[in-house]
C-alpha cells in the first residue's frame, strides 16, 4: 500500500493547490472589476451628487462595505494559504543528498590521512562515549561514520561513486498526499478514506454541478429569470403607453421573491397616501380603485410603492425595514428595464419588427426613475413635449420654481439651456432667489448634460435609389458633447443610490405604423470597445462594396479619429418594405438623463420593383429636426398623440393593428440627415 506523507510537504502542498485553483484567478478577476469601476467613476461635481454618499464615503461605510460576506470569505481564504504557504517553507522533510566530504569538512579530493584526522576530530565532538546528546549519536552514526565509510572502505567507496550512496542503490518511495489517520484501512479511522473518495471526488462535484444546473435553469446570462423574461414578452403590447409601462415593469419575478412582512403593512398605507396622486386612480371611483390596488400580490403592491417612492423623492419616509427591500428593487431596475427594452424590440409581425411606442415608454421610465422625477411631471405643459420634467432633474429646483421662471418667459427647458451663463445666473439669483453656490451647483450639473448630434445614412450597395426587397445598410454617426469637454461620465443623480452609467438607444422606426426596424445600444464609456467595433464594421462594409486596402485603410482611420473625438458609430441592416412613401422617426434616447434625446424625421421612398431589376429616382426630402413644424396634417396629428400619452389613457390596440400593413421603413440609396444641439 502506498505511504503516507503525513510527516512531508505533500499533504499542504496538495491542499494548497486544490485552493490556489479557484482562488487565484477569482482575486484577479475582483480586483480588475473593482480597478475598472474606479477608473470609470467620473461623476457629476455638484453638492447634491458629493452629498449623496455614492461615491465619496465615510471609513465607516466603506468597512461596511467591504466587510461583505464573500470578501470575508476570500480573506479568510488568503490567509489560511499564506499560512500553508509558511508551514511548507518551514518543513523540514526535503530530501537531502549525501555528501561525504561536506560532512566531514573536507574539501573533494583530500587524501586518507586528512579523512582520518578529520574522521578523529568529529568523533571526539559527537562520539556517544563523548557526548551522550542523542542527537550527537544519531549523527554520528547516519553521517559520520557512513560518510567515513565511504570513503575508506572499498566496497563502500564503489557504492558511493556508483551509486551515490556507501550502502548501495537506494529503493525509490512512493507517498500519496494525504494523512496516515485517512490510509489506516485496519484501524479506527478505515471508513473514513472511503468516505473521502466518495465526498470528494463524487458527492462534491454532483453538488456544484446541481447547483449550477438549477440556478442556469433559472436565470438567463445577463442574470435575469426566465420567468420575468416570460412575463414581460406576454404582457408587452404595441399600444403600450409610457404611462403604462409601470404596471408590466413591476410584475418581473426577481420583485416577487422579495418579502413581504407582516410589519410592512402599516408603512406601506402611509407611502400609499403619499404617492397616491402617481398612481393612475380613478377619482370618480376612488374607494373602488384603491381596494383594486391593494387586491393585487402583495409583492407587486410593495415593487410599485417603492418605485413610486423613488419617483416622488418619500424615500426618507420609508421604515428601516422597507429601506433595504428599496434599495433591493432600485438595484435590479435599470437590468431588468434593459430587458423589457428588448422584449419591445423583439421582431413580431411577418416583417421582423418590434413595437416603437411600448420602446419609447421604457427608456422614459428609466430617466424618471434615475433622476427620481414622477411620470405625471412629463406631463405637456408650456409648449414642451417633456413638461416640467427636465427641470426636475437640476439641483434645488421643483414646481415653484418653475413657475417662477416660466414668469419671465422661460417656459421650457431648451430655452432654459440656450442662456448665457449671466443671464441664467441673473434669472436664477434674482427672481427664483436661489444663492451663489446653487446656481453653480445648477450650472455644473448642466454641462454635465450631454447634447447629441445625429447624422444617418441609408443606402442600397451604392445604388441611386431604394427597391422593395433591397438590403438597406442603415450608417449613422452619434456625437455626444459637454460643456465640460468630456465624453464618457456618470451621470447626474443623486436620489439614485447606485453607481448608473449612461447608455443610449438609437431606435429608428416608422410612427405610423408603431414599428421599430432597426435599433441598438450606444454607450460612450468604453472608447477601446468603440474604435475595435468601429473598424470592424466599416472593415466589413468595404470589404461587401468592393473598395480596395487604401480605401478601406482611410475609411478606418476616419472612422478612429470620429470615435475619439466622441463619436460612436451604428450600422446594421434591414430589408426594404412593400413599395411606398414612409415617414420615419429616428430616436437617440438616453436611459438617464431627461431632456437630452435627439429627434430625427426621415421621409424614404420606396420604388417597386421592375421585372428587369432596373431602378428610378426615390430622392425625397430628408431630415426635419426637433422643433421644425411639418406640412404634414397627419404627421402633426401624431405627435399631437404622442405628446398627450402622459395625460390621457391610451384605447388599445387598434392603431397598431391597423399599420401593420402600411408599410416599412427605408430610405432613399443615399438620404443623409443632420441635426443638431450644441450648448453654448
Amino acid at each position: 500500500m502506498a505511504a503516507s506523507e503525513e510527516n512531508s510537504a505533500l499533504f499542504p502542498i496538495f491542499i494548497l493547490t486544490i485552493m490556489a485553483l479557484p482562488l487565484v484567478p477569482y482575486t484577479i478577476m475582483r480586483l480588475c472589476c473593482a480597478a475598472s469601476k474606479k477608473s470609470k467613476t467620473i461623476h457629476c461635481p455638484c453638492s447634491e451628487c458629493l452629498h449623496s454618499g455614492k461615491y465619496h464615503r465615510s471609513i465607516f461605510k466603506r468597512i461596511s462595505n467591504l466587510s461583505t460576506c464573500s470578501n470575508l470569505t476570500l480573506v479568510l481564504l488568503w490567509v489560511v494559504m499564506i499560512f500553508l504557504i509558511y508551514y511548507i517553507k518551514n518543513m523540514s522533510g526535503e530530501v537531502q543528498v549525501f555528501e561525504p566530504y561536506s560532512i566531514l569538512g573536507l574539501e573533494s579530493g583530500a587524501s586518507e590521512s586528512e579523512i582520518k584526522k578529520a574522521y578523529r576530530r568529529l568523533s571526539i565532538q559527537y562520539h556517544p562515549d563523548k557526548n551522550p546528546n542523542p542527537e550527537a549519536h544519531k549523527y554520528f552514526v547516519e553521517s559520520i561514520s557512513k560518510a567515513y565509510q565511504a570513503l575508506t572502505d572499498p566496497v563502500s567507496r564503489e557504492n558511493f561513486e556508483k551509486y551515490g550512496h556507501p550502502d548501495g542503490k537506494q529503493g525509490f518511495q512512493m507517498g500519496i498526499a494525504l494523512p496516515q489517520f485517512l490510509l489506516d484501512i485496519d484501524g479506527a479511522y478505515g471508513g473514513i478514506l472511503l468516505l473521502w473518495i466518495v465526498g470528494v471526488c463524487i458527492l462534491l462535484p454532483l453538488v456544484i454541478a446541481v447547483i449550477y444546473l438549477s440556478r442556469s435553469s433559472k436565470y438567463t446570462g445577463n442574470y435575469v429569470m426566465h420567468h420575468t423574461l416570460y412575463a414581460y414578452y406576454h404582457l408587452m403590447k404595441p399600444s403600450l403607453a409610457p404611462s403604462k409601462v409601470m404596471e408590466v415593469f413591476i410584475k418581473a419575478a426577481e420583485y416577487g421573491e422579495i418579502p413581504v412582512r407582516r410589519t410592512d403593512t402599516e408603512p406601506l398605507q402611509k407611502l400609499f397616501l403619499l404617492v397616491r396622486s402617481e398612481l393612475n386612480l380613478d377619482l370618480k371611483n376612488i374607494k373602488q380603485e384603491q381596494a383594486k390596488f391593494w387586491k393585487q400580490h402583495p409583492a407587486m403592491v410593495k415593487t410599485e410603492l417603492l418605485i413610486q417612492a423613488q419617483l416622488t423623492r418619500e424615500s426618507a419616509a420609508l421604515s428601516p425595514g422597507l429601506l433595504g427591500d428599496f434599495r433591493r428593487v432600485l438595484e435590479l431596475a435599470p437590468r431588468l428595464l434593459e430587458e423589457l427594452m428588448k422584449m419591445a424590440l423583439v421582431p413580431r409581425n411577418t416583417q421582423g419588427h418590434g413595437w416603437l411606442r411600448p420602446a419609447i415608454g421604457v427608456v422614459e421610465l428609466s430617466q424618471c426613475i434615475i433622476q427620481a422625477v414622477p411620470l405625471s411631471a412629463r406631463k405637456t405643459t408650456g409648449g414642451s413635449t417633456e413638461g416640467i420634467a427636465p427641470f426636475l432633474q437640476l439641483p434645488y429646483f421643483n414646481e415653484a420654481v418653475v413657475k417662477r421662471i416660466a414668469r419671465k418667459k422661460v417656459r421650457t427647458f431648451q430655452e432654459l439651456w440656450d442662456m448665457t451663463i449671466n443671464d441664467r445666473a441673473e434669472l436664477l439669483n434674482q427672481v427664483v432667489g436661489f444663492s451663489s453656490a446653487e446656481v453653480q451647483d445648477v450650472e455644473r450639473v448642466l454641462e454635465m448634460m450631454p447634447s447629441l448630434t445625429v447624422e444617418v445614412t441609408c443606402e442600397t450597395g451604392g445604388e441611386e435609389g431604394i427597391q422593395e426587397g433591397d438590403l438597406v445598410t442603415v450608417h449613422a454617426w452619434i456625437s455626444l458633447k459637454r460643456v465640460n469637454g468630456l465624453v464618457g461620465a456618470l451621470p447626474h443623480s443623486p436620489h439614485y443610490p447606485f453607481h448608473k452609467e449612461e447608455n443610449f438607444w438609437f431606435l429608428l422606426g416608422d410612427p405610423t405604423s408603431n414599428n421599430i426596424w432597426f435599433s441598438q445600444k450606444v454607450n460612450f464609456m468604453d472608447e477601446t470597445a468603440a474604435i475595435a467595433a468601429a473598424s470592424k464594421a466599416i472593415e466589413d462594409n468595404m470589404e461587401g462594396s468592393g473598395a480596395d486596402a487604401k480605401e478601406t485603410n482611410r475609411a478606418v482611420r476616419e472612422a478612429v479619429e470620429k470615435v475619439r473625438l466622441g463619436s460612436r458609430l451604428v450600422m446594421g441592416k434591414f430589408v426594404a418594405p412593400p413599395e411606398g412613401n414612409y415617414s420615419l422617426v429616428c430616436h437617440c434616447m438616453c436611459d438617464s438623463w431627461i431632456g437630452c434625446d435627439k429627434k430625427v424625421n426621415l421621409k424614404v421612398k420606396i420604388l417597386k420593383r421592375t421585372r428587369a431589376g432596373t431602378r428610378g429616382s426615390a430622392v425625397e426630402d430628408a431630415v426635419v429636426e426637433d422643433g421644425v413644424e411639418e406640412e404634414d396634417d397627419i404627421e402633426e396629428e401624431e405627435e399631437e398623440d404622442y405628446e398627450s400619452e402622459y395625460s390621457e389613457d391610451e384605447a388599445g390596440e387598434q392603431d397598431t393593428k391597423k399599420s401593420i400593413a402600411n408599410g416599412k421603413i427605408t430610405k432613399k440609396g443615399s438620404c443623409s440627415e443632420r441635426s443638431e444641439s450644441d450648448v453654448e
